[in-house]
């Protein structure tokens, strides 16, 4: 009976679709949660159904972005450094897309 149970479970696996989204961070909304600026960015370009929240797969979608534009050196880890330049930079160059956002 155990082996029939397990050889479900193993065709249930298989049969899961291949395009299923697999989150990264669930914890990525605190990040947004945290500084209002970065919300509004994230809202901008990843709020894909317009309803004004994030959720914790747009959230992680765009955390994902967040941490290449940020990682500069590229060795995997945002220092304190990376994270103000990539502020500033998101804040620069999304600056209308943001203030947009805040009017809806």
């Amino acid at each position: 009976m155990s082996v029939l149970v397990a050889l479900l479970f193993a065709q249930l696996a298989a049969s899961a679709p291949a395009d299923e989204y697999k989150l990264v961070n669930p914890r990525a909304i605190e990040l947004f949660e945290r500084d209002q600026r970065l919300m509004q960015w994230a809202l901008a370009k990843y709020d894909g159904n317009r309803d004004g929240y994030l959720s914790i797969f747009e959230a992680d979608k765009a955390a994902g972005e967040f941490k290449q534009i940020a990682d500069g050196d590229r060795d995997g880890h945002v220092t304190p450094a990376e994270y103000r330049s990539a502020w500033g930079f998101i804040v620069a160059r999304w600056g209308d897309q943001v203030a947009s956002a805040r009017s809806r």
